[in-house]
């Protein structure tokens, strides 16, 4: 029996992260980098896809865990009949290896303790050959070499590394896995230790520039810490979420790969560390934006790889199970190759958002955003596959009309404000051109509700973002309309599904969970129409979802009451960050995060 995806808790070193069940295994890890061939893959698998267990040998009373004040550094805490005892998880931050720390503390009493490594590289296929060295083991396949060193005395049994050992009040046994190329020398042994303080001062550090102080403090950090985690140092690319094919629906096919970086997510993850005080960061993921998307504009995706590569081919992995039986396993997304139009909005109002806030950009961003926006003047009649990137029949999806429009609505703010070329009158007449129409042909009198696609007779959440990005205001009829009309057909037990997927535009079988942004973008809506009591109360009930340890997953299911979807989702806790920093400022005219673009 699989663990439930809310079971997991993130450890990282922003190249790289870990997911640990509350039973202390490791089932996923990817390494060098977050997009790695995995080599604990038993989340997708069977514990024979690789994991590393380390847990009391006998009956668990109890199971307690926490992160370390405002670090990422995971205490688990197990009460056994004979004592208690607790393991400390982290990943140091890194300068060119991988290091995965396991210490296990005695507080009370005697505890027998299990630990089992079970390393299975190309996702979860190959056995490594392992060979028994001072302190531990060496296990290497191919270009991967692991070095498992441990005080505690381990042997080989069915192709895995066995240790059993007790540990009593005030002892400390510590294992720490090595990851580095099998062509180079085994790196120096790292003091698990030296390495806890160093964790600890690194993320204690970090989270103390956070400059909110409101009322939702303690989940801002936490969501800000995950972002962190998720991010790619050496880029500043920020991954989607840690995992691959976690499905939106249990047994079903909605299973895909999502550790890549999304042009998309640029808007709202730069403005959440922006107003977090997060200036460094924020300019990292602008750089790494504007290097993504250089070159000829018709040639922009929807997403990257951390480093900005461009190809990332979509394959099944038929080796490996699925997570609770949910196939297809993919590695690699095909949506890189769509046309995905709100995108050429997404990063227009990234970029503006940075010269906003005050965040140097590059040089070339403004020449990269004119080739944009000529590409766009002809590009945004074209059908596309949309913000959700459905694998049916391209479509006029409302939202994306809606984000042309505001690239060229930031586009002009930008030009004007920072005196900066480009040709004012064209791009205000084009401007006018597809508000006119998204006005005419995405609205349906009869629904008296925007809908999903001209002609369209289906609702989608993505239309709430119209008052977000200023399109229109809030109080406006129109989205009131489409406000009820979400509320009365996309909402389940008091969260939001982003369309309804029985219409078949997405060309998927079966059903998904709520999206948890969507919720989140209600709750948006719900303060820019001063209704507050229900802005506050839909926040807290979507507070109420975060797991044990503050993670969200990308979906929640209504009926069974758990988590769907890779985790844990960046989008998920962005979308935390920026609603409660909404809920308590004061009201923009043209959205909550952000502001119209001309004035």
């Amino acid at each position: 029996m699989s663990n439930l995806i809310e079971d997991y808790a993130l450890i990282g070193d922003c190249h790289s992260g870990a997911l640990v069940s509350r039973c202390g295994s490791i089932d996923w890890f990817c390494a060098p980098r977050f997009d790695s061939a995995a080599c604990f893959a038993a989340l997708l698998g069977t514990p024979d896809n690789g994991r590393w267990l380390l847990c009391p040998q006998g009956e668990v009373a109890s199971v307690k865990r926490r992160y370390q004040d405002e670090t990422l550094i995971l205490e688990t805490v197990f009460e056994t009949a004979e004592g208690e005892v607790a393991v400390i998880d982290f990943m140091p931050p890194r300068n060119d290896v991988a290091d995965i720390v396991r210490i296990v503390e005695g507080r009370r009493g005697r505890v027998d303790m299990h630990m089992e490594l079970c390393i299975r590289l190309d996702n979860g296929q190959v056995v490594p050959w392992v060979r028994r060295r001072e302190r531990g083991v060496r296990a290497v396949a191919g270009p991967d070499a692991f070095f498992l060193t441990t005080g505690a005395e381990t042997h080989g049994k069915d192709w895995k590394t066995i240790a059993d050992f007790t540990i009593a009040e005030g002892q400390r046994e510590t294992f720490v896995l090595t990851w580095c190329p099998s062509y180079r020398d085994p790196p120096q042994p790292l003091d698990p230790f030296d390495a806890l303080a160093g964790a600890t001062s690194f993320w204690h550090d970090w989270a103390q520039r956070c400059v909110h102080q409101g009322r939702w403090r303690e989940a801002i950090v936490r969501s800000l810490i995950t972002l962190k985690a998720l991010t790619y140092a050496p880029t500043g690319g920020i991954i989607a979420a840690l995992t691959t094919s976690l499905p939106e629906e249990i047994g079903g096919e909605r299973n895909w790969d999502y550790r890549f970086c999304w042009l998309r997510d640029a808007t709202f993850t730069l403005f959440a560390l922006v107003d977090a005080g997060y200036h460094e960061e924020a300019k990292a993921w602008s750089d790494w934006l504007v290097r993504a998307v250089a070159g000829k504009p018709n040639n922009i995706q929807p997403l990257y790889g951390i480093l900005g590569e461009r190809r990332l081919t979509e394959f099944e992995v038929p080796w490996l199970a699925g997570y609770e039986g949910s196939l297809p396993v993919r590695i690699g997304n095909q949506a890189a190759q769509q046309l995905q139009i709100d995108v050429f909005g997404e990063v227009m109002d990234t970029l503006h958002t940075a010269r906003k806030k005050g965040v140097s950009l590059d040089e070339d961003a403004w020449r990269v955003q004119q080739r944009l926006i000529d590409y766009l003047l002809d590009a945004w009649h074209k059908p596309d596959a949309g913000i959700w990137e459905v694998r049916g029949d391209p479509q006029h999806f409302t939202h994306s009309k809606v984000m042309a429009w505001v690239a060229l609505e930031r586009a002009i703010a930008d030009a004007k404000k920072f005196q900066l070329p480009g040709d004012l009158d064209t791009w205000r007449r084009v401007r006018q051109q597809i508000h006119e129409e998204v006005c005419l042909r995405g609205f349906d009198r009869e629904m008296n509700s925007f809908t999903q696609a001209y002609g369209s007779k289906h609702l989608d959440a993505s239309l709430l973002m119209l008052p977000l990005v200023g399109f229109l205001p809030a109080h406006d009829p129109r989205m009131r309309g489409t406000v009820a009309a979400i509320e009365d057909s996309l909402m389940h037990d008091g969260f939001v599904r982003r369309y309804n997927t029985s219409s078949g535009v997405d060309g998927l079988s079966g059903e998904e969970g709520a999206l948890l942004m969507c919720s989140f973008w209600l709750a948006d809506n719900y303060a820019l129409m001063d209704r507050r009591d229900e802005a506050n109360e839909l926040f807290e009930r979507l507070l109420s979802l975060r797991n044990d340890v503050g993670l969200y997953a990308e979906e929640y299911d209504p009926r069974r009451r758990r988590f769907v979807g890779n985790f844990p989702q960046a989008f998920s806790h962005v979308s935390l960050v920026n609603t409660a920093k909404n809920l308590e400022a004061p009201r923009h005219d043209g959205g909550p995060s952000h502001e119209r673009g001309e004035k």
